[in-house]
């Protein structure tokens, strides 16, 4: 892709507006660190946009202080760029208002899915991040093929960015945007523990 242009331009009786514009479905996975940060930058762009952005933590704890999480909530509140909303699993759905623990995170990740759903049939949000959400696709908490088949049939044009390791084959298949975090170093390697603004 140099200079941002593709190398192949498609058949597919599309103009390069309307191939431009059509919404991505992109997925970040990998052992190394930096998906989320990933993701968390393409939103920040929707959001310069003055695009609606929903985030969906399933695996944060409510106790963890996300940096990221309190830059969009301080973003969504300004009268410029587009609206914020920011849940996590771990504190429950905000829309629930029931606390989440480890015995009910299952029922909880299905919630937060239906939710989802609701949302990007109705389509409520421009962009979406649905953070370490590979988790409860590869524990069984949620079906991986009605996950593909909702974000394919989407309406709109609506971008959905999933993160985390290990990604099930079916979601890489069906992403139009796939990038794997690898690691060539990382500080831990010499004994380093995780700091305040590199991982948090």
């Amino acid at each position: 892709m140099p200079q941002g242009k593709p190398e192949v331009v498609p058949g597919d009786g599309l103009t390069t507006r309307q191939r431009r514009n059509r919404p991505v479905f992109a997925v970040h996975t990998g052992a190394m660190k930096g998906k989320s940060t990933a993701a968390f930058g393409m939103a920040l762009r929707a959001w310069n946009q003055g695009w609606s952005i929903g985030v969906f933590q399933f695996v944060k704890s409510a106790k963890w202080r996300v940096g990221e999480e309190s830059a969009f909530r301080a973003l969504g509140a300004l009268d410029e760029g587009g609206t914020v909303e920011w849940h996590k699993m771990g504190e429950g759905w905000s829309w629930s208002r029931k606390q989440g623990n480890e015995e009910d995170h299952a029922a909880n990740a299905r919630e937060g899915w239906a939710e989802i759903k609701r949302r990007l049939a109705g389509q409520r949000h421009d962009f979406y991040v649905l953070d370490e959400f590979t988790y409860p696709l590869n524990w069984g908490w949620i079906d991986t093929a009605e996950v593909v088949e909702t974000i394919l049939a989407r309406p709109g044009r609506q971008h959905v960015v999933i993160t985390g390791r290990n990604a099930p084959a079916e979601l890489v298949a069906a992403a139009d945007l796939v990038v794997e975090m690898t690691k060539i170093k990382h500080p831990m390697d010499a004994g380093q523990k995780g700091q305040r603004g590199i991982e948090w």
